[in-house]
């Protein structure tokens, strides 16, 4: 038999591996997970129902064109259909998006630290990254990010509010980036934690889609809607975009129950705002608390929290599972903590507290 293994793509070798918010410990001391930016309540009002109801038919392949879905979205966001395009949540858009724009030869800029899976799927395109550190505010560095712009430039993502500092880049200054950013060059606002926002100059990514040709807006129900587990996301995009996304998506890959169960997340969204708006209010208070116990927290606009911990962080982490929730370490930079039910957040409030008085 022979030894020679099959030949696979020289760009996979060294992809870091997507570590996921790390679950609540079967049986051990951790009583809450906040660790992976869920939605702490359960499905909205009637959401539930649906999906069991499109479940008794899960032995029939789902529509492959979303109809539904892609009627619901085009109603509620004033855009024709033809500008829509689903995927397995944001980030299977986001991938798709690679696929349509990038490869071997081809750059794509993203601040860092961003969110995590933006490397991930560059490699995989076998493009290059392009990594600009966030200014010493936690916020993204447009105009390095502008600079940074070659002849190779295919796309750029800008993540806003961005993961996993919660910080946001403002009307005036996304404006004025744009402007210097070539038209053929794809700039992708990501917006998994758009309903969080109370910024009145933030912007919506779709009102400015609208103007901009080259500018793609990704959306997720698996934060605010609480649909994280049957992965569902869009993209918002002109014609040429959307097009390529649709034709590089998996077929069949947003499940019937996911379709019907997002149509009745959007169609419930007064319940959602108010969900939404109990979640900022606790975002408040622990913003609050962990100012008042001496920790800088860059302003957030998401539903969790940024600390810059650097060498701390794994401490950090370990002190809060022990003290009953869990967290998301960055190794060597800092945590990033869910804004969850308010019995979570006041154990994650202690233990910070206990551990600052260590420091």
């Amino acid at each position: 038999m022979s030894e020679t293994s099959p030949r696979l793509r020289a760009e996979l070798e060294g992809i870091p591996t997507y570590k996921p918010g790390k679950p609540a410990a079967a049986g051990g001391p951790v009583a809450y997970k906040l660790s992976s930016n869920e939605n702490p309540y359960p499905p909205l009002p009637g959401v539930m129902e649906t999906a069991i109801a499109a479940a008794g038919s899960f032995n029939r392949y789902p529509d492959m064109a979303c109809t539904g879905l892609m009627n619901e979205l085009a109603e509620r966001f004033g855009v024709p259909v033809s500008h829509l395009a689903t995927g397995t949540g944001s980030v299977g858009v986001a991938q798709q998006l690679l696929q349509a724009t990038s490869g071997p030869g081809d750059e794509v800029i993203y601040a860092w630290r961003s969110f995590e899976a933006y490397p991930i799927i560059t490699q995989i395109s076998g493009a290059t990254s392009v990594q600009v550190p966030l200014t010493e505010g936690e916020v993204h560095d447009l105009d390095a990010m502008a600079d940074a712009v070659t002849e190779r430039t295919r796309l750029i993502f800008v993540c806003n509010p961005n993961n996993p500092t919660g910080t946001v880049v403002r009307r005036a200054e996304l404006e004025r980036f744009l402007d210097r950013v070539p038209s053929d060059v794809l700039v992708v606002l990501d917006e998994a934690y758009r309903e969080f926002i109370r910024d009145p100059e933030v912007p919506d990514g779709v009102e400015i889609y609208r103007e901009r040709p080259n500018v793609c807006v990704l959306r997720t129900f698996s934060k605010a809607y609480g649909l994280a587990g049957l992965r569902v996301g869009f993209a918002i995009a002109h014609e040429p975009v959307a097009a390529a996304l649709r034709k590089t998506a998996v077929p069949f890959g947003v499940s019937q129950l996911a379709q019907d169960a997002a149509v009745a997340s959007l169609r419930a969204e007064d319940e959602l705002l108010g969900r939404v708006g109990s979640l900022v209010c606790e975002r408040k208070r622990v913003v609050e608390a962990l100012r008042a116990q001496g920790w800088v927290v860059p302003e957030t606009q998401a539903n969790f929290v940024w600390l810059r911990l650097g060498e701390r962080t794994a401490e950090f982490a370990a002190a809060c599972e022990q003290a009953g929730v869990v967290v998301r370490p960055f190794p060597g930079e800092g945590v990033r903590v869910t804004v969850g039910e308010a019995e979570a957040n006041d154990i994650f409030v202690h233990a910070a507290e206990g551990f600052r008085k260590g420091l």
